[in-house]
């Protein structure tokens, strides 16, 4: 199926700005020694407060918590700025949207430390953003900019 230059753009440009705002985040979470997600875990709220919690109160479990959700945000952000592994860095972005997603839903009657902006009964940006990176992975624009169009595709030679 072909698309018009305005929605490969428009699907281009939902890749880009996600890509950077993952990419960012990981960076700060990297470049920032004292950086932890401890009181944001412990700040959680739901049915899974629980599991957060655990990760939070556990030191090693945390230090390995902290290490694998910045340098994920890097990879999953670099991955989409690039146009390389795109449907996997998706993936992978999904699932690590919905761990935010479930620690802080935006449910009626739970009430968090830090102020949430974009948070609304049931929808909160976290939802919004998984949506949009499920719509990233529908549409590969990776094939049409970004270094996966450089690397051969096999299903075309056979």
């Amino acid at each position: 199926m072909e698309y018009s230059k305005g929605k490969l753009t428009a699907l281009l440009i939902l890749r880009l700005v996600i890509g950077w705002h993952f990419f960012y985040e990981g960076m700060i979470k990297i470049l920032t020694p004292s950086w932890t997600s401890k009181a944001y875990l412990l700040d959680s709220g739901g049915f899974a407060k629980p599991f957060f919690e655990w990760i939070a109160n556990n030191e090693q479990v945390l230090a390995v918590n902290d290490t694998l959700n910045a340098w994920a945000l890097m990879l999953i952000g670099l991955s989409f700025l690039a146009g390389i592994l795109v449907r996997p860095a998706a993936v992978a972005g999904m699932m690590l949207l919905m761990l935010y997603y479930l620690s802080h839903p935006p449910f009626p009657g739970i009430e968090y430390l830090f102020p949430s902006d974009g948070s609304y009964f049931i929808i909160n940006k976290t939802l919004i953003e998984l949506s949009a990176i499920w719509v990233i992975l529908l549409f590969p624009t990776e094939k049409i900019i970004g270094l996966a169009r450089l690397i051969p595709n096999k299903k075309n030679k056979q």
